[in-house]
């Protein structure tokens, strides 16, 4: 049987790309412009999955993905999103939305999120088999799947429990069974409700319809972890029993897409920098140097030589500024080399020592031994640790402590998204830890951005490049903070990957 699709998109040029790519991996392609249209194709046609652009004419694709909803539950729906729409793709996960997409589409991302459809459609089929064949529903939640499940009744009572459920739990099974799923999963006292914990059982009981929607639960760190949860009528002589739940943690996925739209708009924000640094540039030099000639015919106490002095100062904080944008905007390719991140942490440190003590602010560092040399640009991964241990410098009030740290670590430490750069055992990390004020929640999305900046004279360029600097280098870069408890960034990079010289 042919595997069908329906795409949505206003774009004409997207459309028939789009459908060229699907066409060549086995799928029988309907296209609609709008939601109306597209509304039309699917109720002739009744694909099995649509890929649908988030902002249409008319009705949008989160309306046209609730409509497909009410029309087919089982309709796998994938959304399409631009620049900036990330909570526009969140919301599209609470109602039901299988997965997203981020513009411009890259042809493998599309196939695995086709392929996760794909076995959910699969999977469904499974389940809605595993009400007719009992025998095979043991293998089925502790073999075959390897997500978390329960069976829950319609008084939220747990029936059964998976055993990677129980396992991430720390439960045994007779621990589980007949407590209440609320208890469990979110330890609280009454059933889930409001937005984020909407919870479907009534409306499975009412309905006899699978339903979906996103959780957001806390991990045992209290960090935010966003579920994809998937609810399966259950029944017995044709009367729904219970829910069969099937939970997927969906965190990953949205820190990869949050990665990828960061990493576009610094390419895009970066040619745009060039182009202006290049234009500032020449008027600048042609200031500096009146300044400096008119300087020289006038006697240094007269009132308009400090005028000129200032001038000549300010003009040169621009190019100051103008340089960085530069650094920025440039994307060197790096000329690696083979070489022992240690050393160039080291002379990154005494670099950075003098200002330290100036602001009575102590670094330390605790360094593997035996660690695997790495192909790096060291002048680029001088730059960045400088960046990071200056910042961490500047943050840490008198007396504080700035502490920086290597190890090697394994594949299984890494995420999921970064896996696919290191065979495993193949990462060095590092680590620069400080005692400092700490990073508030509301700007931690942004301090990779060019010009954002807490400073008061900051250009807010130093870790945009750092991050273009890990980022050419194949590595990956994060950060962990709360404000009063002090900030951790993390780095890692790729051990042998061969002698890559850039020109």
């Amino acid at each position: 049987m042919k595997k069908t699709i329906l795409l949505v998109d206003d774009e004409k040029d997207i459309r028939e790309v789009l459908s060229i790519s699907l066409a060549d991996i086995g799928y029988e392609v309907y296209t609609a412009a709008n939601g109306e249209e597209a509304l039309r194709v699917f109720q002739k046609f009744k694909p099995a999955i649509v890929l649908v652009d988030i902002k249409i004419p008319g009705m949008d694709g989160i309306e046209l993905l609730r409509k497909i909803k009410h029309i087919n539950p089982d309709t796998e729906v994938i959304m399409i999103t631009g620049h900036g729409e990330m909570d526009l793709a969140i919301k599209s996960l609470k109602h039901e939305a299988t997965d997203f997409l981020t513009k411009p589409i890259n042809d493998d991302t599309l196939q695995i999120a086709l392929e996760r459809a794909y076995a959910r459609i699969s999977m469904r089929k499974e389940l809605m088999d595993s009400n007719k064949s009992w025998a095979m529903y043991d293998v089925l939640i502790n073999e075959l799947i390897q997500e978390d499940v329960m069976v829950i009744g319609l008084g939220h009572q747990i029936l059964d429990i998976n055993d990677t459920l129980l396992k991430k739990m720390g439960l045994k099974r007779e621990e589980a069974v007949g407590r209440l799923c609320y208890e469990i999963i979110y330890n609280q006292d009454a059933p889930c409700f409001g937005e984020n914990y909407y919870c479907p059982i009534k409306h499975i009981h009412e309905t006899k319809q699978p339903a979906q929607v996103t959780h957001i639960r806390r991990d045992k760190d209290h960090k935010d972890r966003y579920y994809s949860v998937s609810f399966y009528p259950l029944f017995i002589e044709g009367e729904v029993v219970g829910a069969f739940e099937l939970s997927k943690d969906i965190t990953e996925d949205i820190k990869f897409q949050k990665i990828m739209m960061q990493q576009d708009k610094l390419a895009s924000i970066g040619r745009l920098s060039a182009g202006v640094a290049h234009e500032i540039n020449n008027p600048l030099t042609t200031i500096l140097t009146s300044a400096m000639l008119i300087q020289e015919d006038i006697d240094p106490d007269n009132l308009i030589y400090q005028e000129l002095e200032t001038i000549a100062n300010e003009t040169l904080r621009c190019r100051k500024i103008v340089a960085s944008l530069l650094d920025f905007a440039r994307q060197t390719k790096p000329a690696l080399k083979l070489y022992n991140i240690n050393d160039i942490i080291i002379a990154s440190i005494a670099l950075t020592r003098k200002q330290a003590a100036f602001d009575d602010v102590t670094i330390t560092h605790d360094l593997a031994e035996g660690i695997t040399d790495v192909h790096v640009d060291k002048d680029q991964i001088q730059q960045a640790m400088i960046n990071l241990i200056q910042n961490a410098v500047e943050a840490t009030d008198s007396g504080g402590i700035v502490s920086v740290f290597t190890k090697p670590v394994d594949q299984t430490s890494l995420p999921w998204y970064y896996k696919k750069h290191f065979p495993p055992d193949e990462a060095v990390e590092i680590t620069i830890k400080d005692t400092g004020t700490g990073i508030t929640a509301d700007i931690m999305d942004n301090i990779f951005d060019p010009f954002f900046t807490t400073k008061e004279s900051g250009t807010g360029l130093g870790l945009a490049i750092t991050h273009g600097i890990i980022e050419r280098h194949a590595g990956y870069i994060g950060v962990q903070s709360e404000q009063g408890q002090g900030t951790t960034f993390t780095i890692r990079l790729p051990v042998d990957k061969g002698d890559q010289d850039g020109p």
